[in-house]
């Protein structure tokens, strides 16, 4: 069984199952394949902006569960242990330091005090049970404005009544919302290339000054045999919601939605390279939204433009299959 181990799991053709770490020669000439499949995964996360989208969005898709292919680290060492091979326990070292370049910010708890505007965005779920209780769930967080997403028309009444007495300004554009405790101008759907509004604007007069809120709920992606990682329609709503950010004329200007993709994802530039993630400037850990029962990618986005993040969290679930993010921010 030993044998089988070291030779099955981890071994080498040609290199003899014998010796130990006493052995010089061998320490260094054993686990060519885990030296390889260290460097090999060390390559992939380095250069995951270079992998094409033009084969079923595989780009993409790396990207968005780019953090979890760390797992694999721990599997690598176990082999290079069992080899008792210098050379492969090296080797892992390298997907460890280019890991920790990409995500040890992200570990790092950079939560603040205070905040002038308290920011909540949650995608509640079209099939969500208990709508009212969701209302109510992210109004006792003490958020400014609340933000939604996948409100179907049936559901928007319950919303209103539910959120009536905290926040008596909002709007609602098709099957996403916003709602003020602060006076806000009309709201206007955003073109992001759908059949219904997907996307809003609205102004709201905070305390500081006038802010731009857009509210969106980008295209949905879906990993399928045969045409892959379907995000044509997403990346295509993303580029045209960037345009709307870049094109307007309020100074301060945040972004608050399902966004279906991560701030990894280089076909979301268009829109995430005009602004800045609340989450990596201002939280503590990666704050994956989805899905809710094991949260595995943060897609629910809070974004800003000269504006300060503070701090950045997730908040517990609801009826919804995404958990609420949260955020507060300062002129």
């Amino acid at each position: 069984m030993r044998r089988l181990l070291r030779r099955g799991c981890c071994g080498d053709a040609g290199t003899s199952g014998r010796g130990g770490w006493g052995d010089r020669t061998g320490r260094w000439r054993r686990g060519l394949w885990p030296t390889a499949l260290a460097l090999a995964l060390a390559l992939l996360m380095l250069l995951h902006s270079r992998v094409p989208n033009s084969l079923g969005n595989l780009g993409s898709l790396l990207q968005t569960f780019l953090p979890w292919l760390g797992l694999a680290v721990p599997v690598l060492l176990l082999c290079a242990l069992l080899r008792r091979s210098f050379t492969a326990l090296i080797a892992v070292l390298l997907p460890v330091l280019v890991w920790l370049n990409l995500f040890g910010g992200l570990l790092v708890d950079k939560t603040g005090p205070g905040g002038a505007l308290m920011i909540v965005s949650h995608n509640v779920d079209a099939d969500n049970p208990d709508p009212e209780g969701t209302a109510r769930r992210l109004a006792d967080s003490g958020a400014d404005l609340i933000a939604l997403q996948e409100v179907p028309p049936d559901a928007v009444a319950g919303y209103e009544d539910a959120l009536a007495a905290g926040y008596p300004y909002h709007s609602v554009q098709g099957t996403v919302g916003l709602w003020s405790r602060y006076p806000m101008g009309d709201g206007e759907p955003v073109d992001i290339g759908m059949d219904w509004p997907r996307a809003m604007r609205a102004v709201v007069d905070t305390d500081f000054g006038d802010v731009a809120v857009f509210v969106a709920h980008l295209p949905s992606v879906r990993v399928q045999f045969r045409a892959g990682f379907t995000a044509g329609q997403r990346d295509e709503a993303a580029e045209l919601l960037g345009r709307a950010v870049a094109e307007e004329e309020v100074p301060l200007a945040l972004v608050a939605g399902d966004l279906n993709g991560t701030m990894n994802d280089g076909a979301l530039a268009p829109l995430t390279s005009k602004l800045r993630s609340t989450q990596g400037a201002a939280g503590a850990g990666f704050g994956f939204s989805w899905p809710a029962a094991f949260p595995m990618a943060r897609i629910d986005q809070i974004l800003v433009r000269d504006l300060e993040p503070v701090s950045s969290w997730t908040l517990p679930g609801t009826g919804s299959d995404h958990l609420p993010v949260a955020a507060r921010v300062s002129p």
